[in-house]
C-alpha cells in the first residue's frame, strides 16, 4: 500500500486529487474479529482524545499534502 500511495500521488501531482494513506489505529472490524479498542466511529471522526486521520485527509485543502502516511498524531515516517 505504501508504494501504491506514493506512485498514485506522483501520477496525480498535476491534478486536484490527493492520495494519502491513513492509519485509523486498532479499530474493531471484521478483519480482527472486533478485537480493536476503537469503534469505527472513533477511528473516523473526532471523539474525546481520538484524532481523525481518515476524515482529516478526506477534507484537505487544495494545497494539502499528497503521498504521505498519517495517523492520529500526524505524519508517520515511511
Amino acid at each position: 500500500m505504501n508504494a501504491i500511495t506514493v506512485l498514485l500521488a506522483a501520477d496525480l501531482k498535476d491534478t486536484a486529487i490527493k492520495v494519502n494513506a491513513a492509519d485509523p489505529g486498532f479499530t474493531a472490524t471484521d478483519i480482527n474479529q472486533h478485537q480493536g479498542y476503537r469503534t469505527v466511529e472513533q477511528a473516523a471522526i473526532p471523539t474525546g482524545s481520538y484524532a481523525y486521520a481518515p476524515v482529516r485527509l478526506a477534507t484537505l485543502p487544495d494545497d494539502g499534502s499528497s503521498g504521505g502516511f498519517f495517523d492520529e498524531n500526524g505524519v508517520v515516517p515511511w
